[in-house]
């Protein structure tokens, strides 16, 4: 069912797709790659600078505290267009206390439909890379001990715990926002929707590729990120509302940064 909606916004049952032009559609995930980029790259200057040699990329751990500025600058763009458009970033969201609990409900049932052929996919990959040496390359393809600064427990806690409270909670609904929301959601006014969510999800995995530990792993990641980035924007077609895969988007988030957490315990163990 489609009303008319205030300020030139378009409202579709319980999704709003602000007016927003094609290139802001596609303009946006690209301005997020490149500072992801950016962020990459001084994160990893400024490793060197407490401990030259260490390769690129910067790790996991940092480079996901490092998307916290990343992610502040587009949800500041993205408060700023909506505004703009008529809209908020909370109406597109769909948010509504009421349904948090289902929702969370069905983002706990989208991380497993999402994440089967998201795994599947990096197996595939590696395995057309290395064929029947495809488990003993991943042991070394997705973490580079040389990407690894040498820091006390105490660093490494510190940062853990900024991690995990600032990652997750602020990079889920971003993301889900910029590719799902204005990417996808402002090009299926003005493409084919199919061409819509794969162009979306293209730009996801492109993203993703600067968390590559090594070069090996580019293009697994690359593959399988555009693989969740369909699938996720499938659900977004059919349930018409990011919120529920913010949840799925975040528990994965959370679970990827949680094991920061431990890095501690190894060192003080020696690990």
């Amino acid at each position: 069912m489609t009303t008319t909606a205030r300020h030139g916004e378009v409202t579709s049952g319980a999704h709003a797709t602000p007016s927003l032009s094609t290139g802001w559609a596609v303009g946006l995930p690209l301005l997020r790659i490149g500072l992801v980029a950016v962020a990459s790259v001084i994160t990893w200057a400024v490793v060197q600078l407490i401990e030259p040699g260490i390769a690129f990329p910067p790790p996991s751990l940092l480079a996901s505290l490092a998307m916290l500025p990343v992610n502040l600058i587009c949800l500041f763009l993205l408060a700023r267009l909506l505004k703009r458009a008529g809209s908020s970033i909370r109406e597109l969201l769909g948010f509504d206390r009421r349904r948090l609990v289902t929702d969370l409900l069905q983002g706990l049932l989208w991380v497993l439909v999402l994440y089967l052929p998201f795994a599947g996919t990096i197996m595939l990959v590696t395995w057309l890379q290395h064929g029947d040496q495809m488990f003993v390359r991943m042991q070394t393809v997705f973490f580079d001990p040389a990407a690894v600064p040498t820091l006390n427990p105490v660093a490494w806690t510190i940062l853990g715990i900024l991690t995990v409270l600032t990652f997750a909670p602020v990079n889920a609904p971003t993301e889900e926002l910029v590719y799902r929301g204005i990417g996808q959601g402002v090009l299926a006014r003005r493409i084919p929707t199919a061409l819509a969510v794969l162009s979306s999800a293209v730009l996801f995995g492109l993203q993703h590729v600067w968390y590559a530990a090594t070069p090996d792993a580019v293009l697994p990641l690359a593959c399988a990120f555009v693989v969740w980035g369909a699938g996720s924007g499938l659900i977004y077609l059919r349930q018409r509302r990011l919120m529920p895969i913010v949840f799925a988007h975040g528990l994965v988030d959370l679970v990827f940064t949680l094991p920061a957490l431990a890095i501690p315990f190894f060192l003080a163990n020696g690990g």
